[in-house]
């Protein structure tokens, strides 16, 4: 588990993008250093006001995870977010399509009825993201990404009761295709231009990648089953205990989800190879018929070549045979000059 700093802390904030697997990652290594709290939620706002609009509800979204997954650990997220998040939903707001505001109003909604902050208070935030006082959002059973569709069974970490949620129907636009499917698809596209030494060095990038890391596998195969086994909760005697099971799951998730994220990673360089290695493929095989019709080409031309030789030589054996004609060495008779042409005979 990495250290805390200021630099690593800013890093982590540019790093985070508009995923479950983002969000959860960066938000469980926050709540880790929850001691650094009161830093973090500064840093937080100063990343936010710096950060594109559409990259706000993002930030929304970690401090919705961060406040309501570190409660059982202690109140420090929720007070040091509370100075701070009028200002943050009202900077959020700026410039933000109604889709996004929905995506605040929706936040502000689900803090509301699980009773994370006081009524005066949500209205407060309400105002402050263009919300009305009375205005009513669609409730959502998800505690980290609002806009996130979550299985049936949610379970709190902090209790061993089992909350059930309505299923909820995902349409699908559009098929799921495996990763062999989508690059013959690239079939019918016109390939790109490949340079070889990148296609290698890509391949050469890939051994190194997370399935291929032994060492980190043999981390999570060592892993004791507390962290996995929900009967362990049912030992648990004493907040002691508690408190180092706790520490355990969370050590334990955010190496798994370390792990996912480079495999995650690792999924779509094996894309980009496989784009790559197909174009080059194509590329390769356009050159060779360009090649087989030059060649076809030049074979062509060296018959037209080969012919005009042939008939070259036959015409030269029909040529008469000039050791047969006459010796002409002592030289001819001369020819008449032109007065012996042009003069009148005598009569």
């Amino acid at each position: 588990m990495s250290s805390f700093t200021d630099s690593s802390l800013v890093k982590k904030f540019g790093e985070l993008n508009n995923t479950q697997q983002s969000i959860q990652t960066l938000a469980l290594w926050l709540i880790h250093h929850r001691k650094h709290s009161k830093t973090i939620v500064q840093t937080w706002y100063r990343e936010l006001e710096k950060a594109k609009p559409s990259k706000r509800l993002t930030f929304i979204y970690l401090a919705n995870d961060v406040i309501q997954n570190s409660k059982k650990k202690g109140p420090e997220f929720s007070k040091d977010f509370g100075h701070i998040l009028p200002d943050a939903f009202t900077q959020a707001s700026k410039d933000a399509d109604e889709k996004m505001k929905a995506s605040l109003q929706r936040v502000i909604s689900i803090w509301k009825e699980r009773g994370v902050y006081e009524k005066s208070f949500i209205k407060q935030l309400k105002r402050c993201s263009g919300g009305s006082h009375g205005a009513s959002t669609p409730p959502a059973p998800s505690t980290t990404h609002p806009d996130t569709p979550k299985p049936p069974v949610k379970r709190q970490t902090s209790e061993t009761t089992v909350v059930k949620a309505e299923p909820k129907k995902v349409k699908k636009s559009e098929p799921e295709f495996s990763l062999r499917q989508e690059v013959e698809a690239m079939g019918q596209q016109l390939p790109e231009n490949v340079d070889a030494e990148d296609l290698v060095q890509r391949l050469s990038d890939l051994e190194n990648s997370a399935s291929c890391d032994a060492s980190v596998r043999e981390r999570i195969a060592a892993l004791p089953p507390e962290v996995s086994d929900i009967t362990h909760l049912d030992k648990t005697q004493d907040r002691e205990s508690a408190e180092k099971l706790s520490d355990k799951v969370d050590e334990a998730a955010l190496l798994l989800n370390d792990y996912n994220r480079r495999l995650v990673a690792e999924l779509e360089e094996r894309k980009k190879a496989a784009r790559m290695l197909r174009s080059f493929i194509l590329s390769q095989q356009e050159h060779i018929k360009v090649t087989e019709k030059n060649l076809q080409d030049y074979k062509d031309k060296l018959d037209k070549v080969t012919s005009v030789r042939q008939e070259l030589l036959s015409h030269i054996q029909k040529l008469p045979d000039l050791t047969l004609l006459p010796d002409v060495t002592g030289g001819l008779a001369p020819l008449p000059s032109a007065g012996d042409l042009f003069s009148m005979p005598t009569l």
